[in-house]
């Protein structure tokens, strides 16, 4: 018979924040702050009813603590020869009282039976605290769970530019190996915009720091979140800041104006225009364009994204072939008829195709009536469904 102990009565639960990046799908969450320092811009509501908070270093690793007791149930259903009992795990979870505790041992099981080596800091502004009481948590995290691999966090870029290398190396010393960081635009009338609360020069002042200090840097990039009066400039000034700070990971995140959101409220008082999927491939393409010679890579990671075989190093280095094949796939994209760009468009939208060569496999039929399906709408009544489907996924 398997003994299995049982986490304190006071503390048989960690905090799980909200979002995480797709990237850290397979990473144990760990909260090390409650919602948003800023909380102001114009296209999110993830942090709206939330008042930032920082936990104490003492209050994570309660957490962590919690989570190395789950860890320890967990294992027990591992064999010597390395076999998870899937079966036992799963009746173990039906055992469990609350949501709660039923959420966090999924977690920490999921985390394991993936090799339990990554790690991500929630909410949204980690990077807020201290270095020393974020460097105590992460000191502390690594002796509790010695085979952690990676840990990462989000940073907002205006407070990442009050630090000096010495903060990020300090962290990277710690045990932190990768900040992500929403910029969404390098164009300050863009960032103004979205009231992003940040400049451009903020945004290069951190990125180049967090670099020197020997993290790895992640930035998000927004196709579209300008509208259409701000387009040339979202993709031109994304691109100046990414020569500037040359970032490990550009990451695709195309823009989604939901309602309930300021930019929203904008849109249907006519003070702003969304743009179009083409429009948003365009931004894609002049970044691509702008950016050659840097040493970073993009990353098209998430569902949002039209075109998600959009992907490699925007280096253009001598037998680097990625830039080539990326402006080729968005070439190719726009070579084909309006009318079927936007059937494409529908159906990557609806999740019933991935690429635009999954059309081929429709047939006759299906094209015909697909095209008759898009064809009559004008383009404000198109691109105003489009963004409804993709802030489904938001």
């Amino acid at each position: 018979m398997i003994q299995i102990s049982e986490p304190e009565e006071r503390n048989r639960t960690f905090r799980v924040g909200p979002i995480r990046p797709p990237s850290e799908a397979d990473s144990l969450l760990l909260q090390v702050t409650n919602g948003c320092t800023w909380n102001k811009c114009r296209f999110c509501t993830i942090y709206k009813d939330t008042t930032f908070k920082a936990f104490s270093a003492d209050s994570v690793k309660q957490d962590i603590d919690t989570i190395a007791a789950y860890a320890q149930q967990v294992r027990a259903y591992r064999s010597l020869a390395g076999l998870w009992d899937i079966d036992g795990l799963n009746e173990h979870l039906s055992r469990l009282v609350s949501d709660e505790e039923r959420q966090c041992f999924y977690m920490v099981a999921n985390w394991l039976l993936r090799d339990g080596e990554n790690v991500f800091l929630q909410d949204g502004n980690t990077t807020a605290l201290s270095s020393g009481r974020l460097s105590d948590v992460l000191i502390y995290l690594k002796q509790v769970f010695p085979q952690i691999k990676r840990i990462t966090s989000y940073g907002r870029a205006e407070n990442l530019s009050r630090h000096d290398a010495a903060y990020f190396a300090e962290l990277k010393e710690a045990g932190l190996d990768r900040i992500h960081s929403g910029y969404e635009s390098g164009s300050d009338e863009v960032l103004q915009l979205i009231n992003k609360g940040v400049t451009s020069e903020q945004e290069i002042r951190a990125g180049r720091n967090i670099k020197a200090g020997g993290i790895e840097l992640s930035i998000y990039f927004m196709p579209g979140i300008g509208g259409k009066d701000l387009t040339v400039q979202n993709s031109e000034g994304t691109a100046r800041v990414i020569r500037e700070v040359q970032p490990d990971f550009l990451r695709i995140r195309t823009a989604a104006i939901k309602p309930g959101t300021e930019l929203y409220g904008m849109y249907e008082s006519g003070d702003y225009s969304l743009c179009s999927d083409d429009d948003k491939v365009r931004e894609i393409r002049r970044v691509i364009e702008l950016t050659e010679g840097v040493t970073t890579t993009l990353v098209s990671d998430h569902m949002v994204n039209l075109l998600q075989e959009v992907n490699g190093s925007l280096s253009g280095n001598p037998g680097d072939s990625d830039r080539a094949e990326m402006l080729q796939l968005i070439d190719d994209y726009f070579a084909m008829p309006e009318t079927d760009r936007r059937v494409f468009q529908l159906l990557r939208r609806t999740l019933r195709a991935y690429s635009p060569s999954d059309l081929e496999n429709l047939t006759a039929a299906q094209w015909q009536q697909l095209r008759d399906a898009v064809r009559d709408d004008p383009p404000d009544v198109w691109d105003a469904k489009m963004n409804d489907y993709i802030c489904r996924y938001i």
